[in-house]
């Protein structure tokens, strides 16, 4: 049972952030902390832990803190009282991840100060969670005798099945799954959370949501950044670890679930392992067909030219790590037989967006001798989760004047418009959960391995049927050329904002 608000305010409550001096604490957890702080959402006594490996004060990391939550946080201007309330009890660890020592300050920390619950969030770089996990187990700090523990683990959950593998036999060593909360901030937007309510609480679409009426799917995530600073990261990773194995698939996951008993954890989570158990395996020369990669060279993004990617530091000049990625994904169940899903994603794109576009089908017929009923202005609902939330539905309308023809018309939901302010960030939501011990939006042990089983068939595909080189782009467009054909082939085509 989720505690109230008024059972977590009486309780104190530590949060650790390994890694506490990187970008992430500064850019989202603080700031999402702040705003549960003055949504009066957070106990009182609340500590904030760093541990990290530089030379730093309890002072100076408040500092840096306060910095980042000015810098950062959706509400402005800051409030000095709240800020003073968050920032109250802040401590840091100055250690190493290797060194059992600084768990054992942490553990002293901990104990000293009478904390009852505990959550470890792991803001690190991923190599670093195996020796974290280890040593979070040997010093005692994965339970609590009068509370609780939970571990945050963020992304890249490994690399491929058999990485991902480890480091679920080593947390299970460490943690319970009911104490691991594997993060991926795509499930904490307000959008992703309205695709089951606007689904399953809506008698209009969903007897429509199926092969019968849906002709595709098209999930689009576009950057507009290039790798920046992350290049060693990136090119061994490219789309397909970066994005594809985690919030593509979670995206594709809520879109085709089958309604839970509930909304609980593990009735929403059984019905998504449901759907990558159904996904039709994409191995050898399959993956080869039904995936297309490409990488961007030099362009203009946002009228500045942008450099290359093996124009990036850090980037070899050989490189065939892919920067832009489609795939044609089929589900074999009753539901979604014969439906494609195309998913696609990548980096110096056009615009930054995120979409999920269910396209239905074309009325059978062409009445009154009307040229094509519905061709131009196909039945279309698009779910926007970035940057502007919310939902429109396309859709044939006559046009106006004493000639037979249809116009495409749009009826729209903004979520900042409809409801007055802007939706919350996702961090606000997870971090929430995370305290309240409500798992629903994140991703189960059986998920994330489901996930990189049918990744990783792709994986090994590619690397069956090597490149020396892949196709290019500039950057600012959709892609080359054979994006397009990749999905023209089935006599569709893509949907991109712009119209291009």
């Amino acid at each position: 049972m989720t505690p109230n608000n008024s059972e977590i305010k009486s309780t104190s409550l530590a949060i650790v952030i390994f890694g506490v001096t990187g970008d992430l604490t500064r850019r989202k957890l603080l700031p999402a902390l702040y705003e549960l702080m003055k949504a009066e959402k957070l106990p009182e006594k609340l500590h904030l832990i760093g541990f990290a490996r530089r030379d730093w004060s309890d002072e100076f990391l408040r500092e840096k803190l306060q910095a980042g939550i000015e810098e950062h946080s959706r509400s402005k201007p800051i409030d000095p009282q709240i800020l003073e309330r968050l920032l109250a009890r802040t401590h840091y660890v100055q250690s190493t991840f290797e060194d059992f020592q600084g768990y054992q300050k942490l553990s002293e920390l901990i104990k000293g100060n009478r904390i009852q619950n505990v959550l470890l969030y792991l803001a690190t770089p991923p190599e670093e969670y195996l020796v974290i996990v280890e040593l979070l187990g040997k010093s005692g700090l994965n339970k609590r005798e009068n509370g609780w523990t939970r571990i945050v683990i963020e992304k890249p959950y490994g690399r491929d099945i058999e990485s991902a593998t480890i480091l679920e036999q080593a947390v299970h060593r460490v943690f319970s799954e009911k104490q691991v909360y594997r993060i991926d901030h795509y499930l904490g937007k307000e959008t992703v959370q309205n695709i089951l309510v606007f689904r399953f609480a809506n008698a209009i679409f969903e007897p429509l949501w199926d092969r019968r009426y849906v002709d595709h799917v098209q999930i689009t995530v576009s950057e507009t950044v290039g790798v920046g600073t992350r290049a060693g990261y990136y090119d061994n990773a490219g789309v397909i670890r970066d994005m594809f194995q985690n919030h593509l698939l979670q995206l594709v996951t809520l879109t085709a679930m089958e309604a839970p008993v509930g909304f609980n954890a593990d009735a929403v989570r059984d019905e998504k392992v449901k759907v990558l158990k159904a996904l039709r395996p994409l191995r050898g020369k399959d993956a080869i067909q039904n995936t297309y990669r490409a990488q961007y060279v030099s362009g203009t993004v946002d009228g500045k030219r942008v450099p290359g990617y093996k124009d990036e530091a850090g980037v070899p000049p050989d490189s065939v790590t892919e920067t832009l990625l489609a795939a044609r994904l089929y589900i074999d169940n009753w539901r979604w037989a014969g439906v494609p899903f195309y998913v696609r994603s990548g980096k110096r794109l056009p615009t930054r967006l995120t979409e999920i576009v269910i396209r239905f089908r074309q009325a059978p017929l062409s009445l009154f001798d009307w040229h094509n009923l519905a061709g131009d202005a196909p039945n279309t609902l698009v779910l926007s989760l970035q940057p502007d939330e919310g939902i429109r539905l396309e859709f044939g309308a006559k046009a106006p004047g004493p000639i037979n023809q249809i116009a495409p018309v749009n009826m729209e939901f903004n979520y900042q418009e409809t409801f007055g302010t802007e939706p919350p960030e996702a961090y606000e939501r997870l971090l929430l959960d995370c305290i309240q011990g409500d798992a629903t939006l994140f991703t189960r042990s059986d998920e994330v391995l489901s996930q990189w089983a049918f990744t990783s068939n792709i994986l090994e595909a590619w690397q069956q049927f090597p490149v020396r080189n892949l196709p290019v782009y500039e950057a600012g467009t959709w892609g080359p050329p054979g994006i397009d054909d990749f999905i023209q082939q089935d006599g569709r085509q893509w949907r991109n904002p712009s119209g291009d």
